[in-house]
């Protein structure tokens, strides 16, 4: 039902033809995370079309990934529109008129609109409309259509965003597309991963766990002081080494667990907040033998690697839309009474993410216990466990 083809409001099976689409702008302005989950269709257009030039209009934060991308020829960054346009105010002429400006400049083909749960397509597509560019395909219904040129109907709420990015192709006329997520990390991106390992005594090789306090929005963190417990109780309970990454904007919300590794108890908790680009952070979760973190982007680096998580995630829309496919994960989520309330500003305190640090603990240790055939982590899994029995 998702498949059929809609143009100015009537039912059609005529698709954008790939012979107009010379210089295509792919516009997702949102996070880090958004942007890995349209990796699948950034490859399947330019294998599809070699000869394109594809350029990416993404956030500021979604930019950090543009190195990753071998498919992507150019990048231009702008706030999502989305967010920044309200009913009232529709486009902000004197802020965005030279963004305008820009795009009629690039002399764009088409305008492919990917967006996510409850985000509109009207503001990017209108602000491509004022600046020529013919062809506008997103999803829509008939309240939002208008700017576009053509559009699908939106999937269902609980469509992987993969799935959704990958099903907007069929606009212009690509099928059964691959969906594996996929980035690129060049030799000298691994090298310096190498060195930051090695400036922290960790050669490699090593097995590391890697620890992110951040989430995509900030109202949908882990408590920072439960994560610090946490990452104290695996510290003392696995001989592992840790690495807390992050970025340095967020230094004072997450220090309850960088005084876990300034404190470094048992010599093997290490912080690399703000040391690390984003594709020097993906490296490193490459060779991680688990990763510790929110719902963000480094779930989604996680996932495409194969790398073993455990996830601390709000309840705020469905797991179907978003959760890892590719790698073995465990998410962690309360069951609260606004579950699946879709807001990005939480007025309940966020239940939806009150796990106990005890829980997170033992999640990781199972993790652990899983990829490795030694009884070592078995037995501290077992002592901890019984330890908690007797609290």
């Amino acid at each position: 039902m998702y498949t059929k083809y809609l143009t100015n409001g009537q039912q059609s099976e005529q698709n954008v033809s790939t012979e107009d689409l010379q210089h295509l702008l792919v516009m997702r302005p949102d996070t880090v995370g958004d942007v890995i989950m349209l990796t699948p269709a950034l490859r399947t257009l330019k294998e599809v079309l070699p000869h394109a030039e594809i350029t990416l209009l993404t956030s500021s934060r979604g930019s950090q990934a543009a190195p990753l991308l071998p498919w992507v020829d150019d990048v231009m960054v702008y706030p999502p529109l989305w967010r920044e346009i309200t009913e009232s105010s529709l486009l902000n002429l004197r802020k965005d008129m030279t963004f305008i400006e820009q795009l009629r400049e690039q002399r764009f083909s088409a305008a492919m609109i990917f967006t996510g749960l409850a985000e509109s397509p009207w503001p990017s597509a209108y602000a491509c409309y004022l600046a020529g560019i013919p062809q506008r395909v997103g999803f829509a219904n008939n309240m939002n259509s208008s700017a576009l040129s053509h559009y699908l109907l939106p999937p269902a709420d609980d469509f992987h965003q993969v799935d959704r990015n990958l099903n907007l192709l069929e606009a212009i006329g690509i099928y059964n597309a691959h969906n594996q997520m996929e980035i690129s990390i060049s030799e000298e991106i691994e090298k310096r991963a190498n060195e930051l390992l090695s400036e922290n005594g960790i050669q490699p090789g090593t097995p590391y766990i890697v620890l992110s306090p951040e989430a995509s929005l900030p109202d949908h963190c882990y408590n920072p002081h439960y994560f610090a417990a946490a990452a104290h109780i695996l510290s003392a309970q696995t001989e592992l080494q840790m690495l807390i990454v992050g970025n340095s904007n967020e230094l004072e919300a997450i220090q309850p667990l960088l005084q876990v590794a300034n404190e470094n108890l048992y010599g093997n908790v290490h912080s690399l907040v703000g040391k690390t680009t984003l594709p020097e952070l993906a490296a490193l979760i490459r060779g991680a033998r688990l990763a510790i973190t929110n719902r963000s982007a480094i779930m989604h680096i996680a996932d495409v690697f194969k790398r073993p998580m455990v996830v601390l995630s709000p309840g705020t829309d469905p797991a179907n839309s978003w959760s890892p496919r590719s790698a073995s994960a465990r998410v962690l989520s309360r069951l609260a009474s606004c579950l699946l309330c879709s807001e990005s500003d939480c007025q309940h305190g966020m239940k939806c993410l009150e796990i106990r640090p005890e829980e997170l603990a033992i999640a990781a240790l199972e993790m652990l216990g899983e990829q490795t055939e030694s009884s070592a982590i078995y037995h501290v899994l077992q002592e901890y466990r019984s330890e908690m029995s007797r609290i």
